[in-house]
């Protein structure tokens, strides 16, 4: 691991960087701390709310919510969509949800946008899965269409994974719309990270 550094505005993280304590507010109005100062945090940008690729993956984790948990590790997934875009997608998961629309955060962790999200072939793979056509057809049918013009479909999606401490232990900001830890990966992460 890389000796520990500052976070900067606009840079990626790596091992061995320091985040800042932050204290944010989730789509329910709780308040919550990053790091959490108790377990690993793992903090997730997404794209936007109405993401079918994002939501599928994200149903995926909350199926696994319990097995994070047991592993010591606190969900928090952050969306560049105001609240009330996120509450009819994000608002059942079992996890912390927060709204960033003026992507503050998506900027202080360097959390960029590209044609790369949908243009990359590998994104295209999350369409197979009959679960992402039924979120598709889920969104188009609930007015999504209208939502997507205020949105930045380019998005792509980060992930890290940091200690109480502050340390980011681990980091992984994506090539495509669909390139993300698994529930697997990340469980061996937080395995590897405690020891």
């Amino acid at each position: 691991m890389r000796p520990t550094s500052r976070s900067r505005t606009g840079t990626r993280c790596t091992p061995g960087t320091r985040v800042p304590a932050l204290e944010l507010t989730t789509i329910r109005a709780d308040r919550l701390r990053v790091p959490d100062p108790d377990r690993l945090t793992h903090l997730v940008f997404r794209r936007f709310a109405a993401c079918p690729i994002c939501n599928v993956h994200l149903h995926s984790v909350a199926r696994r919510h319990s097995e994070i948990v047991a592993a010591g590790v606190r969900e928090i997934v952050v969306f560049h969509s105001s609240v009330d875009a996120m509450v009819p997608h994000q608002g059942s998961l079992p996890f912390d949800a927060v709204a960033d629309p003026d992507r503050q955060l998506y900027r202080q962790f360097g959390v960029e946008s590209s044609m790369r999200s949908v243009l990359d072939p590998r994104a295209w793979t999350a369409w197979i899965k009959p679960e992402a056509w039924r979120v598709g057809l889920r969104e188009l049918r609930s007015g999504a269409r209208q939502r997507l013009r205020d949105t930045n479909v380019l998005g792509m999606p980060a992930e890290l994974l940091i200690a109480p401490s502050g340390t980011v232990l681990a980091a992984k900001y994506g090539s495509h719309a669909n390139d993300q830890w698994s529930v697997d990966e990340l469980l061996r992460l937080a395995a590897t990270c405690r020891r």
